[in-house]
C-alpha cells in the first residue's frame, strides 16, 4: 500500500497547493490516485476532486467514529495505486489539543506523514523544528520534508543538512513562483469561477518533478499490509423503501457539501442537482437540501432569479421538506447584506436577514442534541443575523469542548435550518427522521 500524509506545522505553510500538484503529477502518471482531507473542510476537497479525478473524501474522527474512518479510508483506497491525505492546520491541531488532529488520523490509519515546511527566512534551524515534530509524539511516524518558498537551491542545501541532522529525509522543495499561487478566502481556499484551477494544477505537476524527488517520495511511504477484517459500519448506509425525489443546489454559490452526506441520500432515493442561479425552477422534489457556499458573492445573480426565488418560495409554504445550512439558510431569508452595504431579496421564506457589513469569523466543530439524536458537524462563517424572528427547536449546540454556543436550529413549517454544516455520512438518524416524518407530509411541485 502506497500512502502518505501532507503536514504542516502551521496553516500557510503551503501543503493545499503541495497536494494538489502532488495528485496531479501522480496521476499524469497514469497512477489511481485517491485524495483525503484531515478535518471538516468542504473546499479543499473540490479542488483534490479537480486534481486527481477522484472523489475528495473527508477524515473526521471527530464528527463521526474511528470505526467510520478506518472503513471509509479502506474502502476508497481500496483500488487506488497512491492515496493522498492532506492535513489540517498544524499537524497536531485538533479540536481539543490533538484529538481529531492529522497527527491523530495519522495514528488510526499508520499512514506516514510528510512535512511542508515554510522555508522561507530559514535554514539549519529547520532541524529544532523537525526533530520537535519527529519526537514530539511517538505514535506517528515523520518520515520526510518538503520545503517551500526556498529562495535558491544553496538554500535548499542547509535545508538537506538539517534533515540529516534529525534523521528526515529531504525530499525536494518549492520555490516561490507567483504563477503557481491559487486565491485564498477566509481561511483557506476557495472556489471562484474566475479563476483557472485546472491550468494552475496542471502547471503545478510539471514543476514539482523539477525540485522534487517524487520516486523516493512514493518509496518511502510504500508498505506492506496485512488484509484487515472490516467492519460493517459502511454496510448500514441506509436504504429505504420509498424511494425519495431528493433535489440539492450546486452551482458557484452552493459548494459546501460532504461527498459521504451525498452517497447517504442517494441510498434514499433519486438525488437531482440543480442551480438556484441558472435554472428557472426548483426540480420535482420530495426534500430540498440547500448546503452552505459563498452566496454573499453571488447575492445579485440570486436575488434576479426571481423564478427560481418563486418556485422555492413556493415549495417551502406549502410544506415542503427543505434543510438549509449556512448558506443555504441565508438564501432562504429576507435579504442578504453584502460586506460593501448592498441589500438583495432572497427567497423570503425564513424570517431574518444576513449581512457581511462588520464581518466576525465565527468557526468549530458542534454537536447538537435534538429530539433524543446528537448530530456532529461544523461551523463556518462571516456572515451573521442582523434580523431575526426565527423560531428555533428545542435542541442544545455545543462546541468542542462541551460549551453551549449561541447557535440555533431554525424551523419554519417544514423547512429546518442551521448555521451549523452537519455530517450523516455515519449517523443518518437525521435524514432518516426528517424524510419518515416530514416528506409524507410535504407538497410536491412540479415543473
Amino acid at each position: 500500500m502506497t500512502h502518505f500524509l501532507i503536514s504542516a506545522p502551521s496553516s500557510n505553510s503551503g501543503k493545499t497547493t503541495l497536494t494538489l500538484g502532488l495528485l496531479r503529477a501522480l496521476k499524469n502518471r497514469g497512477l489511481n490516485v485517491q485524495p483525503f482531507k484531515c478535518g471538516p473542510d468542504y473546499i479543499d476537497t473540490k479542488h483534490h476532486t479537480i486534481a486527481s479525478g477522484n472523489p475528495g473524501i473527508n477524515l473526521d474522527i471527530f464528527m463521526a467514529s474511528e470505526a467510520h474512518g478506518r472503513d471509509i479510508y479502506d474502502r476508497y483506497s481500496e483500488k487506488a495505486d497512491v492515496s493522498v491525505t492532506e492535513g489540517v492546520m498544524g499537524l497536531f491541531d485538533g479540536a481539543d489539543k490533538m484529538q481529531g488532529s492529522s497527527a491523530a488520523i495519522a495514528e488510526l490509519l499508520d499512514i506516514p506523514v510528510i512535512l511542508v515546511i515554510n522555508a522561507k527566512s530559514m535554514a539549519y534551524s529547520a532541524a529544532p523544528l523537525l526533530y520537535g515534530f519527529k519526537n514530539f509524539y511517538k505514535g506517528i511516524r515523520v518520515v520526510g520534508a518538503i520545503f517551500n518558498f526556498v529562495s535558491t537551491a544553496s538554500h535548499y542545501r542547509f535545508l538537506q543538512e538539517a534533515c540529516e541532522e534529525v534523521g528526515i529525509e529531504a525530499l525536494g522543495y518549492l520555490p516561490k513562483n507567483e504563477a503557481l499561487a491559487i486565491p485564498s478566502r477566509h481561511l483557506g481556499l476557495h472556489i471562484s469561477s474566475e479563476t483557472d484551477y485546472e491550468s494552475i494544477i496542471e502547471k503545478l505537476a510539471e514543476e514539482i518533478p523539477k525540485t522534487i524527488n517524487i520516486d523516493r517520495l512514493l518509496e518511502i511511504s510504500t508498505r506492506e499490509i496485512l488484509p484487515k477484517t472490516k467492519s460493517k459500519t459502511l454496510s448500514q448506509i441506509p436504504v429505504s423503501a420509498k424511494k425519495y425525489k431528493i433535489s440539492i443546489a450546486r452551482d458557484e454559490a452552493f459548494t459546501f457539501t460532504y461527498h459521504q452526506n451525498i452517497e447517504v441520500l442517494s441510498s434514499l432515493g433519486t438525488v437531482t442537482f440543480f442551480s438556484p442561479i441558472h435554472d428557472k425552477v426548483l426540480p420535482e422534489t420530495d426534500f430540498l437540501y440547500l448546503p452552505g457556499g459563498y452566496p454573499e458573492l453571488y447575492a445579485g445573480e440570486l436575488s434576479e432569479n426571481k423564478t427560481m426565488l418563486e418556485s422555492i418560495r413556493s415549495y417551502c409554504f406549502n410544506g415542503g421538506l427543505t434543510f438549509a445550512e449556512c448558506g443555504g439558510l441565508m438564501y432562504l431569508g429576507n435579504e442578504i447584506i453584502t460586506s460593501d452595504g448592498l441589500n438583495f431579496p432572497m427567497s423570503g421564506v425564513l424570517d431574518c436577514i444576513t449581512s457581511l457589513e462588520n464581518s466576525k469569523l465565527t468557526l468549530g466543530y458542534r454537536t447538537i442534541q435534538w429530539n433524543d439524536m446528537v448530530l456532529k458537524g461544523h461551523e463556518f462563517h462571516y456572515s451573521r443575523l442582523v434580523e431575526n424572528a426565527l423560531e428555533t427547536e428545542s435542541a442544545m449546540v455545543k462546541n468542542a469542548k462541551g460549551i453551549e454556543v449561541e447557535t440555533r436550529l431554525y424551523r419554519k413549517l417544514n423547512t429546518f435550518a442551521s448555521y451549523v454544516h452537519l455530517y450523516w455520512g455515519e449517523r443518518f438518524e437525521f435524514i432518516e427522521y426528517l424524510l419518515e416524518n416530514f416528506a409524507s407530509k410535504g407538497f410536491t411541485q412540479s415543473r
